[in-house]
């Protein structure tokens, strides 16, 4: 068994098609460890990327919340197949992140609520419930699979864009 993943030397294009995936993305599916069992778990969440960070808008009364308020390592896979071909030539995206809660009675709150609801404008009808908060999702590494025969290991700094 090979010692190393076969990856390619990350450069502008896989920079850039990183960045475009989690600009695009709406949703995602999220990872954590389940509190109870420490099983892996994974949930399909609403997903944007506000000031170069991703971030998501969750309930209070899911388990993930639950996950990622006793540990906030969590994992997300962004980017969905086409309408044609194999679904495993589709990018796609993996973040390692950390969750950072966004208290409610905060002034950043309310600014990511105003940005969030420019994109996700269905969220009107619950972005304002009690149990409804936003989570940073603070990458700490992510893993490109550009399509076939094309994997780069990248790093926080590689997702933001320079300009």
């Amino acid at each position: 068994m090979p010692t190393t993943l076969p990856l390619r030397p990350t450069d502008s294009e896989a920079r850039a098609l990183a960045r475009a995936l989690i600009g695009a993305a709406r949703h995602a599916a999220l990872g954590v460890i389940h509190p109870d069992t420490g099983a892996p778990f994974v949930s399909r969440i609403a997903f944007g990327c506000i000031d170069g960070v991703p971030l998501t808008l969750i309930s209070d009364l899911a388990l993930h919340a639950r996950a990622m308020g006793r540990n906030p390592a969590v994992s997300v896979l962004i980017g969905e197949p086409g309408p044609k071909g194999d679904p495993l030539t589709h990018p796609r995206l993996t973040l390692q992140a950390t969750a950072r809660h966004i208290a409610r009675a905060s002034a950043e709150h309310a600014q990511k609520r105003g940005l969030w609801l420019e994109k996700h404008p269905k969220a009107t009808l619950y972005i304002d419930f009690a149990d409804f908060t936003f989570v940073e999702l603070v990458p700490t590494s992510a893993m490109l699979n550009g399509g076939f025969g094309k994997a780069f290991a990248l790093t926080p700094a590689d997702l933001i864009d320079p300009a």
